[in-house]
Order: C-alpha cells, then structure tokens, then sequence
C-alpha cells in the first residue's frame, strides 16, 4: 500500500483493517531501524501494521488493496481473501517490478494505472478499470509516477463506491518492467541523446570522468549536430551518437549536488577527456 491511496482510503470512510508493509530497514551511519514510509503514515493514523502477509486472513476483512508491494501473493492468501492491484501500466504492457522506469525509458508516449484482480501470476489478472495518461516530453520518473498515484487513487475509490463490477482479461502482446539494475542507467555517450535523456529524466542517470563516477541528476538533450566525439565536451555540452547532450545538474562521486558549470570550473577537462572513461 503507497501513503497516497492509505489516506484516501480513510478520507473516504473506508475501514482499513490492517495494514501489510516491508519490514523495517537499517539506514545510515548508526544503522538505526527505519520503517517504510507507509509504515510511518500507517502508525501515525492510529492503524495496526504487519510485515506478514498471512496476517491479513486474521483481520475479517471483506478485500485486500495491493499497491507498489513488491511481492507476489502466495496463492493459499488469494485463495482466502479477494484482492485487487493498482498497477502503474496499461496492462498487459509492463507487467513487473518497474513499470513507470520501463515506460519512460521505451519512450511511450503513454502509459496508465490499471485497477486489477490479484492472482498468482505476475501482473496477469483481469482488469476492473482503467485510466490512460499521456508522458510529458520532458516528465521525470518521480513526476510520472506522482501523477499516477493519483490518478490510480481516484481509479480505485470510484471502483470502490459503486462497486468492481466484472473485470475484463487482459488483451495485447504482454511486455515486462524487470527491475531497474545500474547498467540500465549507464550513461552510454555511444547512443543517441535522446535515450540518454530520458535515463536522466528515470533517475540515478550516471557516467565516468577520469575513472571516478559522474552522477547526471539533469540534463537536456540538444537535437543539432555538434561535431563533438562520444563523450567529448564544449563546456557543458557533451557529445553523443546522435545529437548532444547539456548537463545541467551533476554529483560527482564523493562530493554535494551541483550545477554541471561549476563541476566544470573545478574538473576543467582537457581536450582529451571523456564522459565515459
């Protein structure tokens, strides 16, 4: 359950029995326990928590709402308890772990939220209701999904009041958001800008500058040709395979966020350097 939909659930009357989250992680120097943010919001509004799935079959509620768990639902639970899923995809286009990175680094135009009927397959479960957005040309990863939060909350309060109804199957040629590893936001400079556009816009964009690591944390990409080799710099114009790319925001490794023009006045590349090496 994301912090979103929880409040809204409750804004609009909603009894929410129990609430099922991960367990709490160890951050920071002190390696202190830090609970979920939806654990956070969860004790804070007074509701019991659990990191066990199997604890909901204790709680007598009538429907499981299942949003950004990260888990499959073992089929004895579903078996038990009707569930439903808040999807951020237009099913069965990115079924899995990372649907809103999958669709901005595809290039979609578009994507959705897909209120869903959870069953033991990944993402497979037919579909009660439906909401298609357009991707802005410049949208981030963390923009698109705030706006799909919600609208998939207004999605499933409105399934909720009048009813699920009878969910439709799912029809198309499945494709699937694996989860996002550090090679998918490898700043190759051998590619096009706009595909490396649009890593930095997913989050967590990075590069090598004389062999340390370059965070891009913004950028834009410039369509005209250059003239610059992979990789190669004019001031904070960075060559690539089809266009350039302007860093705008930069974190290089061991050091705060800052403006790439400032980077640049301490790093002062040579003619020799490279992003990438």
């Amino acid at each position: 359950m994301a912090v979103p939909p929880l409040r809204a659930l409750l804004d609009a009357g909603f009894d929410v029995a129990l609430v099922v989250t991960r367990a709490d992680k160890r951050r920071g120097r002190g390696g202190a326990l830090t609970p979920s943010p939806v654990k956070a919001a969860a004790l804070d509004l007074g509701l019991p928590v659990s990191h066990l799935v199997d604890d909901v079959l204790a709680v007598g509620a009538d429907l499981g709402v299942v949003v950004a768990f990260g888990q499959l639902i073992k089929p004895h639970v579903l078996a038990q308890l009707p569930m439903v899923n808040l999807h951020f995809s237009l099913l069965p286009r990115w079924r899995g772990a990372a649907p809103v990175e999958r669709a901005l680094l595809a290039g979609d135009r578009d994507t959705g939220v897909a209120l869903m009927q959870l069953e033991e397959g990944l993402d497979t479960g037919a579909v009660f209701a439906a909401d298609r957005m357009p991707i802005g040309e410049r949208m981030t990863g963390e923009e698109l999904r705030a706006a799909l939060v919600a609208a998939g909350t207004t999605l499933l309060l409105d399934a909720l009041r009048r009813g699920l109804g009878v969910a439709t199957p799912q029809q198309g040629e499945p494709t699937y958001a694996a989860k996002l590893t550090p090679a998918d936001l490898h700043l190759q400079f051998e590619r096009p800008a706009a595909e490396l556009d649009r890593i930095v816009r997913v989050g967590g964009g990075w590069t090598t500058f004389r062999g340390k690591r370059l965070k891009v944390l913004a950028a834009e990409p410039l369509g005209a040709s250059t003239g610059l080799a992979p990789g190669q710099l004019d001031g904070a114009i960075a060559g690539t395979a089809e266009g350039a790319l302007r860093l705008l925001n930069v974190q290089p490794e061991g050091k705060a966020v800052m403006d790439a023009t400032a980077w640049l006045r301490g790093a002062r590349p040579s003619a020799a350097d490279r992003l990438g090496q």
